[in-house]
C-alpha cells in the first residue's frame, strides 16, 4: 500500500461546534483562525510522515528535501499557532469549553511538531537501494506505518469534530501498533543473527518501527487531549478505560 498516497486521503473538514457563538466577530474569527492553523499542520504531519516511510521503503533518499522541507513548515506552524493561542488567550479571556479547546490546542501543536522530527528520523535512515536489491523490510513494519498513520488522523479528525468516539477508538488501536512493534523487533533480531552482512539495514528497520511507535504515541496524545475537551475528562497515565460492551439481550 502507499502510505503516502493513503495519508493525503479523507482530508481533515473542519466541522463547527454547536456552541461555537460569540457576541465578538473578531473572537469568532480568530477561533476559527486557530482551527485552521491547525488543520494545516496536522495535515503536513501526515503528509510528512507518508513521505518519510515511501522514502524509506523505497530506498530514495532524495526524497529527503521533500520532507525537511515540511518539517521547516511544521516548526513555523507551532510558532505562529502557539503566539495566536497565547494572544487569545490574553485578550479574550476564554471560559468553559472555549478554554479547553485552546489548551488543548497549546498540547497539540507540540505533538505535532514533534511527529515532523519523527518523520525526519525515518527518513534519515533511507539509503539508497540499487536494482535488483531487495529492501529487507517486513509486513509488520509496514502495517506499522499505515496503523500510525491511520491513528493521526483519526485522532486530528477527532479533534476539529470535538468527536470523543472517534479519540476512543485511536486509543483503542494503540495496542495493536505496539504488538506490531515488538514482532518487527522479534523478527528483525532473528534475521540479523543469521545474515551478518545485513546487521545495519537490520538496526534501521528496528529503529525504525520504534519511531511508528512513538508517533503512535503522539497519535495517542492527541487523542487524549480531545477527550478532555470534549468532557473535561482527563484520561492521561493510563486512566482511560475502553468502553464495556453492550451485553446482548437473550431471546425469551
Amino acid at each position: 500500500m502507499d502510505v503516502a498516497r493513503s495519508a493525503a486521503c479523507g482530508s481533515l473538514m473542519r466541522v463547527p461546534r454547536a456552541t461555537a457563538s460569540h457576541s465578538s466577530r473578531d473572537y469568532e474569527a480568530e477561533l476559527r483562525e486557530l482551527e485552521s492553523h491547525l488543520l494545516a499542520m496536522g495535515a503536513r504531519c501526515e503528509r510528512v510522515v507518508g513521505l518519510a516511510f515511501e522514502a524509506f521503503s523505497q530506498g530514495t533518499p532524495e526524497m529527503m528535501g521533500d520532507v525537511q522541507a515540511l518539517d521547516a513548515e511544521i516548526d513555523r506552524d507551532e510558532l505562529e499557532t502557539h503566539a495566536l493561542i497565547l494572544r487569545i488567550l490574553a485578550l479574550r479571556q476564554p471560559v468553559a469549553d472555549d478554554l479547553r479547546l485552546l489548551t488543548t490546542a497549546l498540547r497539540l501543536v507540540t505533538d505535532l511538531e514533534r511527529i515532523g522530527d519523527e518523520a525526519v528520523n525515518i527518513g534519515e535512515r533511507t539509503v539508497q537501494h540499487h536494482e535488483g536489491d531487495e529492501p529487507l523490510l517486513t509486513r509488520e513494519l509496514s502495517a506499522m506505518a499505515v496503523a500510525a498513520l491511520d491513528m493521526l488522523h483519526g485522532a486530528l479528525d477527532a479533534f476539529v469534530r470535538w468527536d470523543d468516539e472517534r479519540a476512543n477508538h485511536v486509543l483503542a488501536s494503540d495496542d495493536a501498533v505496539d504488538a506490531l512493534c515488538a514482532t518487527t523487533i522479534a523478527t528483525m533480531t532473528e534475521h540479523i543473527s543469521g545474515h551478518p552482512g545485513e546487521v545495519l539495514a537490520g538496526l534501521r528497520v528496528i529503529r525504525v518501527a520504534k519511531i511508528l511507535e512513538r508517533i503512535a504515541d503522539h497519535a495517542t496524545n492527541v487523542a487524549e487531549e480531545v477527550i478532555f475537551m470534549v468532557r473535561a475528562d482527563d484520561v492521561r497515565h493510563g486512566r482511560w478505560q475502553p468502553a464495556a460492551a453492550t451485553p446482548v439481550a437473550s431471546a425469551s
